[in-house]
């Protein structure tokens, strides 16, 4: 009794073995299969997390350069809408990069003798934007600056009988301003075409008064004037301006800065024309 009770245990022991090795090699291959997959899905959602969505090109600008602003006119229509201008080729503005943005107006006082004097005044200012992947299309960007182009004339300071109208027949899109304004003691008709083509938006002014008597030119006068004009400049850009096959431009940022500070500059130069566009002393009429 005493001696089987040993062999017994020895026997239980070694049957044991086989049962412990089974559930080990199990328990192996389980956390091998586990590790696995997890290295395998963090594979994958670390691909997904780095593959950023490509964005779609944006359409190259139409237009790559502008015309000059001066010779965008025909003489011929400026000899018709500023009589006796005392710059027949016009006075160009100042610009930092003539590619992007150019203007030029024109004045004059044509004076009649004792039935009194005419004052017209005529600018035209071009303004083109650049395809930029990471601020939009040359076009969209254009269409952007037409809109607040026209709100900013319908809103412009003293102006009285403001209306706005379609102007079709100029570029993509075209408005026509008009609007009285009272200064230098006399009455003074305007009429602004602000009109988009393609990239390049045209903001064209035209306006006049009747001075020593003479009476005001009439506001449809002025608008037909400022139309005829505003569609010979846009002509001039479909015409003259490049073709658009240009990638867009890397330095497009750099060149919206550039316009933001001639924006300004324009803005001052404005006022200071609203505020002085009377004939200089040398045209003066005499009494």
């Amino acid at each position: 009794m005493h001696r089987s009770a040993p062999r017994l245990s020895r026997i239980l022991a070694c049957a044991a073995v086989p049962v412990m090795l089974v559930a080990v090699g199990c328990s192996s291959d389980s956390g091998s299969g586990s590790d696995a997959e997890k290295k395998a899905g963090s594979s994958s959602s670390s691909d997904s997390a780095g593959a950023e969505p490509t964005k779609p090109a944006v359409e190259p600008a139409k237009f790559t350069d502008l015309p000059d602003a001066c010779t965008s006119i025909a003489k011929n229509t400026v000899k018709d809408l500023v009589p006796d201008a005392k710059k027949k080729g016009g006075t160009a503005g100042r610009s930092s990069d003539l590619a992007v943005r150019g203007s030029c107006s024109w004045n004059g006082l044509d004076d009649k003798g004792v039935k009194g004097s005419q004052y017209r005044w005529l600018s035209v200012a071009f303004t083109r934007f650049d395809s930029d992947q990471s601020l939009g299309s040359g076009a969209a960007r254009a269409t952007e600056d037409y809109t607040k182009q026209v709100a900013k004339e319908k809103a412009s300071e003293g102006a009285q009988k403001a209306a706005t109208a379609a102007a079709p027949g100029i570029g993509d899109e075209a408005t026509a301003i008009t609007y009285k304004l009272n200064k230098t003691d006399e009455d003074f008709e305007y009429a602004t075409v602000v009109a988009r083509t393609g990239n390049v938006v045209v903001t064209l002014t035209y306006n006049g008064a009747g001075y020593a008597g003479a009476k005001t030119p009439s506001a449809a006068d002025i608008l037909k004037g400022a139309q005829k004009a505003a569609k010979e400049a846009v002509g001039k850009v479909d015409a003259t301006a490049g073709a658009g096959s240009a990638e867009a431009s890397p330095s497009a940022g750099d060149a919206k800065k550039d316009d933001k500070k001639e924006e300004k500059k324009d803005d001052d130069k404005n006022g200071d024309e609203k505020g002085s566009e009377k004939p200089s002393s040398e045209a003066t009429p005499k009494s």
